[in-house]
C-alpha cells in the first residue's frame, strides 16, 4: 500500500499510496523503519494519492519515546502501527494508571493516562459551552477513586465550584468506599451545608487590599499599621491597654503643640474621641490636679486671652501616658479578632499616623475607612465571621478532617454570591494554602488540588500586580508544583486566563473550541500545542476531547465516558417546561 517516501520536511513526511486510500487514514499512526529506527508518524493529510504524516516519536527497546532526534531517510519502509504496538500509544492497565474513557481510532480501545504526572502537574480543561468539560472534570476525579487497586486516601482535592453544579455528583462518594468522603461549605442560604468562613485574623494585607478593593499601594501602609494595632488589641492585656493610651496621648500631644488656633484644637482633640476612648480618655475622665480635680473636657475651656485654662495641667496628664518603648513593640502573639476590631484598630491606626489631617492621605485613609465598614455592614461580613481562635493548620485541617473522618474530596460552593466577593475568597483560600505547604519542613509532604471552575472569572491576566505586586495564581502556576499545590483549571474563555498560569499547565484536555480568538489564544499560548493539534479540536463532537501532556503518550483524541452521577451541568429542558398537557 505504501510506494515510497516523496518528500520529508522539518516536521514529516509525504508518502505515495498505491492501490487507493483509505478513509480512516486521518489520524492512524504509521512507523517509517530506517534500519534498526522506527519512527512513529501520525495521518494528518491526504491528498489524492499522496498521505502526509508528522513525526511523533521513536519506538526504542519495545517503548515509545516522544520526539525525535533525526529524520528517517528516504528509503525507510512504511507500515501500520501492529495491533501489539497500539498500547504504547493509548497507555497500559498498570498501577498508577487511570482511564476515562476510549479511542474511536483504535477499535474504542482505553486511553490510560499516568495518575502521577496527571495530578502532580496543573491540568487545564477548555471547552465550549456544552462542549463535555463539565462531565469530563466529573469523570476525571470520580476516576480517582474508582480505580481498582488504587486508594488515594490522603488525597486532598477542594474544587471551587461556582453554581453547585458537582455536589451531585459526589455525594456518594463513600459508597465506593466507606473511607472516602466529600465535603460542602456554601455561601449560600438556601440549602443545608456547612456555611463557610474565613477566620478574620488568618487574612494578610494583601487580602484585606483585594477584600477591600482598594486602588493605591500607599493604602497597604495603612492597613500593614491597622492589622498589627488589631493584633496587640486583641491581646487585651496590660500592654494593649497602656498602647491605646500611648497612640491617644501622642496625637492629642502632637495637636496640643500645634500651630493652630485654641478652639481649632480643642476640636481636633475632641474629635479623636469619635472613634477612639479608654478609661483614661474620654469627655468625663477625671484629671487629677493639686489639690483639685477637673473633668478632661474642662481642661480645654479657654479664658480671655485666648488660652486653655487647664494648659499645664492637661498637657502633663497627657504626656503621662506615652511610653517611648512601645513604638517598637512587635506582639510575639495574638487572639481572636473580628472585622469590627479591625476597624477600631483602623481608627487608631489613623490618629496614631495623623492619616486624616494630611492633604495627601486625607483622601487614601477616609476610601479605607469606607470600605472597611461597607464591608462590616453588608451581607459578605457572614463570611469572616468566626467562634473561637484557630491557627492556619488547625483551619485547613477543619475543612478536610471533622469527628476522624477524611474528606478527600472538598468542595467549595459559590453559589448566590457577586462575582467580586468569590473571586477574593477563592484567591484567599489558594494564598493560604500556597504559604501552609511552603512552610512545611518536608517539601510536598501534604499536596492540594485546587480544582477551579469558571477559572477565567478568577484567573486572569496582569490581575492585582499593580496593586499588591503579584497574582497569586501566577505564583502557584510557577511554585506551586515543588510544594504540592496543583492547579485543575476548567475554562470555556481561555482568551481571559492568565498567560503565565497557562504557560506552566503540562497536561490538556481540550474539547470543542469555536471562538477565533480563544483558538488563537490556545495555540499561541499552550506549550508544545501544534497547528495540527489546533485544527484537530474544532470538530470534536460534545464528549470528545483532544488530550496531551506529560501523563499521555501522544495527543489523542479521547471519547470520555459518562460520569455516573452526572453533574448539574446539562442544558436547560425548554421543551419539556414549555409545554403543557392536553386536556
Amino acid at each position: 500500500m505504501f510506494e515510497k517516501i516523496v518528500y520529508i520536511s522539518d516536521h514529516g513526511a509525504h508518502v505515495k499510496v498505491t492501490g487507493g486510500i483509505q478513509t480512516n487514514l486521518i489520524n492512524q499512526h504509521l512507523v517509517f523503519v530506517d534500519n534498526d529506527r522506527q519512527v512513529v508518524g501520525e495521518v494528518e493529510y491526504v491528498h489524492d494519492d499522496i498521505i502526509e504524516a508528522r513525526f511523533i516519536g521513536e519506538i526504542i527497546n519495545g517503548k515509545f519515546q516522544g520526539g525525535i532526534i533525526s529524520k528517517p531517510s528516504l528509503t525507510s519502509r512504511i507500515r501500520f502501527l501492529e495491533e501489539s504496538e497500539t498500547i504504547m500509544i493509548t497507555g497500559t492497565n498498570e498501577f498508577g494508571n487511570m482511564t476515562i474513557g476510549v479511542s474511536p481510532f483504535y477499535g474504542n480501545k482505553p486511553v490510560y493516562m499516568s495518575i502521577n504526572n496527571l495530578f502532580s502537574n496543573h491540568l487545564t480543561i477548555l471547552g465550549n459551552s456544552g462542549s463535555g468539560k463539565s462531565y469530563g472534570t466529573t469523570k476525571l476525579l470520580q476516576t480517582i477513586f474508582q480505580t481498582p487497586n488504587f486508594y488515594p486516601y490522603k488525597a486532598t482535592m477542594i474544587i471551587f465550584d461556582n453554581n453547585g453544579e458537582y455536589i451531585s455528583a459526589f455525594s456518594n462518594l463513600n459508597q465506593i468506599n466507606p473511607n472516602y468522603h466529600f465535603k460542602v461549605i456554601t455561601t449560600s442560604n438556601y440549602n443545608n451545608y456547612e456555611k463557610l468562613k474565613i477566620p478574620v485574623w488568618l487574612l494578610n494585607i494583601d487580602d484585606l487590599a483585594l477584600l477591600l478593593r482598594l486602588e493605591k499601594v500607599s493604602q497597604l501602609t495603612l492597613l500593614e499599621r491597622m492589622i498589627k494595632l488589631a493584633r496587640i488589641f486583641s491581646l487585651n492585656d496590660e500592654v494593649s491597654y497602656k498602647y491605646k493610651n500611648h497612640i491617644i496621648a501622642k496625637a492629642m500631644l502632637s495637636i496640643f503643640y500645634s500651630n493652630k488656633l485654641p478652639n481649632t484644637k480643642r476640636n481636633d482633640i475632641f474629635d479623636i474621641f469619635n472613634t477612639c476612648t479608654t478609661n483614661e480618655f474620654n469627655m468625663e475622665a477625671v484629671v487629677q490636679g493639686a489639690g483639685y480635680t477637673r473633668k478632661f473636657r474642662e481642661c480645654f475651656n479657654v479664658d480671655s486671652q485666648g488660652n486653655f485654662t487647664e494648659s499645664i495641667l492637661v498637657s502633663q496628664y497627657i504626656a503621662s501616658f506615652i511610653d517611648p518603648s512601645l513604638d517598637n513593640y512587635e506582639p510575639n502573639t495574638f487572639n481572636k479578632y473580628d472585622l469590627e476590631d479591625l476597624e477600631k484598630a483602623l481608627n487608631f491606626t489613623l490618629i496614631s499616623e495623623n492619616w486624616l489631617n494630611n492633604d495627601k492621605t486625607y483622601g487614601d485613609s477616609i476610601a479605607v475607612k469606607v470600605k472597611l465598614h461597607s464591608l462590616i455592614i453588608s451581607e459578605n461580613k457572614k463570611f469572616f465571621e468566626y467562634d473561637n481562635f484557630i491557627g492556619v493548620e488547625e483551619y485547613l485541617s477543619s475543612l478536610v478532617i471533622q469527628n476522624g473522618q477524611k474528606f478527600q474530596l472538598l468542595n467549595i460552593n459559590l453559589e448566590d454570591i457577586d462575582d467580586s466577593i468569590a473571586k477574593v475568597i477563592v484567591k484567599i483560600f489558594s494564598r493560604i494554602i500556597f504559604e501552609y505547604t511552603k512552610a512545611l519542613q518536608n517539601r510536598a509532604t501534604i499536596p492540594f488540588n485546587l480544582v477551579v471552575e469558571e477559572a477565567h472569572r478568577y484567573i486572569k491576566s496582569g490581575e492585582d500586580i499593580d496593586l499588591i505586586g503579584y497574582n497569586i495564581f501566577d505564583r502557584i502556576a510557577k511554585e506551586g508544583r515543588k510544594y504540592g499545590v496543583l492547579l485543575t483549571l476548567i475554562s470555556q474563555r481561555p482568551v481571559e486566563l492568565s498567560e503565565t498560569v497557562m504557560s506552566q499547565c503540562a497536561n490538556f484536555l481540550i474539547f470543542k473550541t469555536t471562538h477565533p480568538r480563544d483558538i488563537e489564544y490556545i495555540s499561541k499560548m499552550v506549550p508544545n500545542i501544534t497547528e495540527e493539534i489546533v485544527e484537530k479540536q474544532k470538530a470534536l463532537q460534545p464528549g470528545y476531547c483532544l488530550c496531551f501532556g506529560s501523563a499521555f503518550k501522544v495527543p489523542l483524541i479521547l471519547k470520555v465516558s459518562l460520569p455516573n452521577p452526572v453533574p448539574e451541568s446539562a442544558n436547560c429542558d425548554v421543551l419539556k417546561t414549555w409545554t403543557i398537557a392536553k386536556n
